[in-house]
Formats: structure tokens, sequence, C-alpha cells
């Protein structure tokens, strides 16, 4: 059986280390902040300006002003601090922040990413994508294995505009975690009913085992 968002979710918190600051792209990833391992602290970074943010809020707590990068309303913490975009892109573009979690549309054997745009769909802009990968010191990505039309999302190479070359380190899906290193993918664990083969056939890229 493939895994609940909430098993992948899961998995990704346990890449979580007490202190990191980190920061969660839009969609799946921002539900990590759910499943921070009990005794573990992490600073959540978001790029429009927050860092320290609490939980999602209940409809009673809910606070118009205060949003993440995807929009959605967050809680905020007695530690947290505010701060304008260019400040937040300087703690992403000098290094400071030592793990993204992120969505993608395309993953590359090679740690190749394609998370944000599709040729002749209309988008707002690339975020901070492209900042975040070049920037942060460990990118794990978060995604279903395979695309609505059941297309492989890991490839050999990837066929849309690339966000960041070889700058992918974990890939978790609903089917299994890959490590990429040195260029080459090594999957480290699979869901539980999902045979070798059956994987296998839905992944374009190669990997080892």
């Amino acid at each position: 059986m493939p895994w609940t968002r909430e098993q992948m979710c899961r998995r990704a918190a346990g890449w979580l280390r007490d202190g990191y600051y980190v920061n969660l792209g839009i969609g799946m990833p921002t539900e990590v902040a759910n499943y921070v391992p009990e005794g573990i602290r992490v600073n959540l970074q978001s790029e429009n300006g927050m860092l320290g943010m609490g939980p999602f809020p209940t409809e009673n707590e809910v606070d118009a002003d205060l949003i993440n990068a995807g929009k959605q309303t967050v809680s905020e913490l007695p530690e947290s601090v505010y701060f304008d975009s260019a400040e937040s892109f300087a703690m992403i573009r000098g290094g400071h922040i030592d793990l993204s979690i992120l969505g993608a549309l395309q993953v590359a054997a090679n740690g190749d990413l394609a998370n944000w745009m599709i040729p002749g769909k209309m988008v707002k802009g690339m975020g901070g994508a492209m900042d975040l990968v070049a920037g942060v010191k460990r990118v794990v990505v978060l995604m279903d294995h395979n695309a609505k039309d059941g297309g492989a999302k890991l490839l050999r190479q990837c066929t849309l505009p690339l966000t960041g070359q070889g700058v992918v380190d974990l890939v978790i899906t609903d089917l299994g975690v890959f490590e990429i290193a040195d260029g080459a993918m090594t999957l480290t664990e699979i869901a539980e009913g999902v045979s070798l083969d059956e994987l296998r056939a839905r992944t374009e890229a190669e990997f080892s085992h």
C-alpha cells in the first residue's frame, strides 16, 4: 500500500534535528510542522518574513495578518520575529537555513530539481525556490511518486525547466525513500506491500537498493 500523506510527512520530519532552521515549501511540506518529533525544537522560516512559526491556529485563534508563504494562516510564538523580504532572502542566500522541504514536479537521478513551472501554463513567478535550493544546506523533496496521468516524476533527466542542478539530497514519495549522493540515487526504504518490480516500473530514473 502506498504511504498516506501523514506517513510521508512523518518520514520527512524524521530528518529534522534540534536547533535546525527550516523552510517548508508550499503544499504538503507545510504539514511536516505537525509531526516534529518530541524533544526536537526547530525554527521555521517563511520567505515572506517570519521566523519561529507556531502550529496552525484553531478557528478561534486565526489572525488573518499572520500567514506563511503559501498564504496559510499560522500562529506566532513568544520568540517569533518579523523582517522584510530582503532580510529573509539574506538568511536563505547566506546559507543560514539548515534544511528545506519542498514539493516537486520532477527530480532527476543526479539530484536535478524542477518544481516551479510547466511551459505554457500561467505562473505568477518562480518565488523563492531557486534561492532555497542554492542556499540551504540540505534539500528534501516530498511528492507523489507519479503524476496524475501516471507519468514518472523520478526521471533520468528532467524535461521541465530546472529550479536547480544537483541540489536534491533526499526524495520521499508515497512509494519509497530515495537518497541522492554523488550523482546517483539509492532506494533506502520502500512502502509496505509495494514490490521492487512495481517501483521500478513506475520509476524512470535508475536507482540502486
